[in-house]
Formats: structure tokens, sequence, C-alpha cells
């Protein structure tokens, strides 16, 4: 067994990387006005357009479009950065053939004093070794093993939810949560739920926090407070499951090497502070982003009641009576035959992506649309803007899961749709993602029909994650 003494770090401390400093590869924009001449604006005098950003970025984008065109220029947390917007944008920067954006250094800023070293936060080599290192925890004898836990505490919580109104947000939050712990941690979730979730919810917070710096009361000051318990939570648990391994998913990772090309059984352990952030940040996403999503989900199959029958009748097609753990559950083997709920989801995700935006940095100059920019560049595409075009989605408002059937699919650009990225940074956990949704539907659908009040339509937050304001209130009422 390898020691687990933390070898000393081999990158930049998260304050290091949040302000640039002693970073020998790190490319900075060399003098702002090099972006004159792409339009756009500047906003407010010191806090530029990020407030008027953080309020309404749907809008906003919107707004900016229709002034500027698809290549914009905003101001926003004390720096200049561009906009593209459109599917040749998204292919463009996220499928990156050339190598020239830098995922690092566009989230960098925004989370590297959060969930630094996470996999979203690498590049290129680095990047690749960890990302092949991590995804042993995702082939399929791990996910038929996370598949069964799911379909167990899925079973027990919602049967628990029983009839009646409710805010769904919350709870589903709490049950993605309490899954995630069993699943990837391997635990029995317990008295530090409260604690860990709190922790997240800061961390999460914190990322768009007008104040950079992590002072006392602020948001940034919370959430590196959050991510100081759970470094030092998950810096346990690793030890723990580096001695006594289970099948859970930070076992996996506990036990991961990367390949050195050389070693039978791969090359050295990760080393331990890699596997904690790593860690951290597939948490944060697994719940987070899950909770967004099928939020989303289950709001459009309250609107939708037909769509809502016909999810039912797949899903106990495909559980075929199958009874496990003493409920009826939802068999790994018959995943693939949801295909409807496959199509639901992707919609439900193009109307609501859980990351509206995806920022990079440009590390040499680069052209698009006609327009030179430069090397240092912060670069963004949306997510939210292009899944919106209603060149590209005919009543983009509309819920239709038939956008997503294989000829339509064919017939649009690969990069039209992107909730979960793109290339080489595409979300390592998707998979584990559609998974949990098909369960949680199975579950849900199976005991209950979901109804909302006629006409209601809540208010969105729309960053960090998007989340309904109100909770989104909705009806259950038990199946005869």
């Amino acid at each position: 067994m390898a020691s687990l003494a933390a070898p000393q770090r081999q990158h930049l401390r998260p304050q290091d990387v949040q302000t640039e400093r002693g970073n020998p590869h790190w490319v900075s924009l060399k003098n702002e006005s090099e972006l004159d001449h792409i339009p756009g604006e500047d906003g407010w005098p010191v806090v530029g357009t990020t407030f008027m950003q953080l309020a309404d970025p749907i809008g906003f984008g919107k707004r900016m479009l229709a002034r500027h065109g698809p290549v914009f220029r905003t101001r926003s947390f004390g720096r200049r950065q561009v906009t593209l917007i459109g599917p040749d944008a998204n292919e463009t920067v996220l499928f990156d053939r050339d190598k020239i954006f830098s995922s690092e250094q566009g989230w960098g800023p925004v989370l590297n004093l959060l969930f630094p070293r996470g996999l979203m936060l690498m590049d290129f080599a680095g990047h690749r070794a960890d990302r092949r290192a991590l995804s042993i925890a995702f082939k399929p004898e791990p996910m038929r093993h996370y598949c069964d836990l799911l379909n167990a505490d899925i079973a027990r919580v919602v049967e628990s939810w029983g009839e009646g109104e409710r805010q769904f947000y919350p709870a589903i939050k709490a049950l993605t949560l309490e899954t995630a712990a069993t699943s990837f941690l391997g635990l029995p979730f317990g008295p530090e739920a409260d604690r860990l979730n709190k922790a997240f919810v800061d961390m999460v917070q914190a990322a768009v926090a007008p104040i950079r710096r992590p002072l006392p009361f602020t948001a940034m000051g919370k959430g590196v407070a959050g991510r100081k318990m759970l470094v030092d939570y998950f810096t346990r648990l690793l030890r723990e499951r580096r001695a006594n391994p289970g099948q859970d998913m930070f076992s996996q990772f506990a036990l991961a090497r990367r390949d050195d090309g050389e070693s039978e059984g791969g090359g050295e352990l990760l080393p331990e502070d890699v596997v904690v952030d790593h860690m951290i940040f597939l948490m944060m996403a697994a719940h987070d982003t899950i909770t967004s999503s099928f939020t989303t989900l289950i709001w459009q199959l309250a609107k939708n009641p037909e769509w809502q029958a016909k999810l039912r009748a797949e899903a106990r097609a495909a559980a075929d009576g199958a009874i496990r753990f003493g409920v009826p559950t939802l068999p790994y083997d018959a995943l693939g035959q949801m295909e409807l709920t496959d199509m639901a989801f992707k919609e439900a995700l193009r109307i609501m992506p859980p990351v509206p935006s995806t920022p990079r940095r440009a590390l040499r100059d680069f052209t698009f649309a006609g327009y030179r920019i430069p090397a240092g560049t912060d670069v963004d595409v949306s997510a939210a803007a292009v899944h919106a075009d209603p060149v590209l989605w005919p009543d983009p408002e509309r819920f239709d899961p038939l956008r997503f059937t294989p000829a339509a699919v064919a017939a649009r650009h690969k990069y039209a749709w992107i909730p979960y990225g793109g290339g080489a940074h595409m979300c390592l956990g998707l998979h584990f993602a559609v998974m949990q949704t098909k369960v949680l539907l199975n579950h849900i659908l199976s005991r209950y029909v979901v109804e909302t009040a006629p006409g209601y339509s809540p208010a969105w937050q729309a960053w960090p994650i998007p989340k309904p304001r109100d909770g989104l209130r909705v009806t259950f009422r038990r199946l005869g």
C-alpha cells in the first residue's frame, strides 16, 4: 500500500492562480484596448456589466445579441471579455481543434478559490491523464452497483413524500445529496448532512459573488470556509477508503492511478489532495446540477400531462415488475429502453441548461466571424442563448421532446445543444446523471401524478446554477 502522506503539491495555490501570480503559463491580455474593435458595452464605472448579467443573464444576452450581433464585448468581474454566440462558436471554443482555449484560465478566476484543480479547471495533457484515471469509476460494473443503490435510496425517500403540495426543489436537492453520499461515498447520510449541504451551497453561491476576496461575512468568505470544512472531511475519508476500499465511487477514485505506460496496473496513485479536489468538484456537480435539471424536467412534465403519461408507461415497461431491495426497481440493463425519457430529459436541459455559459481564455490570437481576438482574452460561449435560438429551435419555450428523435438530431448542428459542454471537457458524469434521472422518474411516476396550478410559472434564479425562486410548488397525487 502506498504511503498515505500527501506528497508535495505540484500545483499553484488557489490564491496564486486566482491572482495570476507566479504562473509561468498564464496568458493575460496585454492591453484591454485591443478589444476596442469588438462591438459591445463596458457598462457602469467600476462594476461594468456584472450586475446586469447576474440579475437577468438571459435577457441581457438577448439584448446584447440584438444590438451587437453574435460577437460582442462586455465587462464583468473587473475585466473585459468577449462572448461568441452560435453553434459554430460552440464548436470552435469547446471542440478546440487547435488547442487555443484554456478551461483552467477561463474558469480559474471564478472557481479557483472554491473548486481548484477539478477536471473542469485542467487543460490538455494533465486533464487527459486525470480524466483517464477517474473514468474507472464510470465503467459498467461500478455503474451497475450505483444503480442498485440509487433504486433503494430513491424508492424509500419518494415513498415517504406521500400526497400533497410541496416545494420540489429543496426536496429533490436533499435526496440527490443523500444519493451522492451513498453512491459516491459509500456512507449512510448522517448528522453531518446539513453541514455538508451548507458548505456546498456556500461554495456555489460564492462562485458569482461580486466581492472576490474571502473577507469575513462575505459570500466568498463563507464559500472558502465551506471548502476548508470539505477538504478536512474528504481527506479523512480518503485515508479510510485507501485502507479499506468499498464499491463506492470515492473508493474507485482513491485507488485511481495515472497510467505511466510502463507499470503493470498503472502508475502511482493520484495524490491525496488531487483526489480530494476532484471528489469535492464531482459531488457538487452531481447533486447541484442534477437537482437543477431534474427540477426543470418535473416542472415541464407537470405542465404537460400527456408527456408525463408517456414516460410513466415507458418506465413501467422498462421495470417490468422487477423487485430488488423489497421495492419495484429499474434494472441497470433496462435503462437503454427508456428512449422517450432520454428525449424528455434532453429537452429539459435545452430549456434550462444547468451551466448557462462556459468561459475559456484564448492562449493565442485567433479570428472568428471576421474579428481578430487577441491572446489573453476571456471568451464565453452561451448554452442558454443557443438553446433559445428560434432558428435552431422553433417555438423555443415549448416543451417538445421530439426535437431529439435521431432524425431531428442528425439534421441539426452538433453543437446546437451543449448542456454537458463539449470536446475534451465533455461532462465525465453525464451517464450517471442520465441513469439517476431515469431511476428518479421511475419511482416518482410509478407512485404519483405530478401537477401544478393552472398558469403557474415560477421565476428562476439563473446564476450560478438555475433554480426556481419559490422552490417549485407542485402537488403529488397518488396513483390508484
